[in-house]
């Protein structure tokens, strides 16, 4: 297998951090974005939507989408469990990775790319407007997990999911969508320090 990866964008990095706590390291083919060479005719014969990341898998096939690698990742080495360990927990783990890539996720992307001078591109049209409207939904996101993060160790809770690499890579993708979270944000703050110093954060 190898995963054709962007170094600076987002949903790569989660497959990455996915990987890394897993303890795999997998060849990997890095596509600059910034010089559009996801466009490339080589590129989009890997993924005609011009995305990353992609797993190439020993057979040909080539799976896209960061969840659903990280799901047949998980199937071919199940420790440690990243999606749960019981139906309900794997249930929970679902519900608050979605929450997230909706409400947090998203939100951070849409400031970003509707923001940033190097989208422009990219992001055709650039609405300023989007992402200013966005930005206050990734807040208001931030201050409704540090709630529920009172109430336990994790996102989904108290173990270590994929839900958390979710967050964490928006939290930190933030910076760039120039989004800043209040100070006041103790249990955000507390478990996004946590989260920062796994060893898989450095991916």
């Amino acid at each position: 297998m190898k995963l054709f990866d962007s170094p600076f964008a987002p949903n790569p990095r989660r497959v990455r951090i996915f990987l890394a706590e897993k303890g795999l390291c997998l060849p990997r083919v890095s596509i600059d974005l910034g010089k559009l060479e996801h466009r490339s005719a080589e590129f989009s014969a890997v993924n005609p939507l011009q995305r990353t990341p992609a797993l190439e898998l020993d057979s040909g096939e080539i799976l896209t989408e960061s969840v659903a690698i990280c799901r047949y990742v998980e199937a071919l080495w199940p420790e440690p469990p990243l999606f749960g360990i019981d139906p309900l927990e794997r249930a929970r783990v679902e519900m608050w990775n979605r929450r997230v890539e909706l409400e947090f996720f998203a939100p951070v992307t849409h400031a970003f790319r509707h923001s940033h001078p190097h989208m422009a591109e990219l992001e055709q049209p650039q609405i300023a407007a989007w992402a200013e409207v966005n930005k206050p939904r990734a807040l208001a996101f931030a201050r409704f997990l540090d709630g529920e993060l009172a109430k336990r160790r994790f996102v989904a809770g108290e173990a270590f999911s994929i839900a958390d690499i979710t967050a964490l890579v928006a939290a930190d993708f933030a910076k760039s969508a120039r989004i800043a979270f209040p100070d006041d944000l103790k249990n955000f703050a507390r478990w996004r320090a946590e989260v920062s110093a796994r060893p898989s954060a450095s991916t």
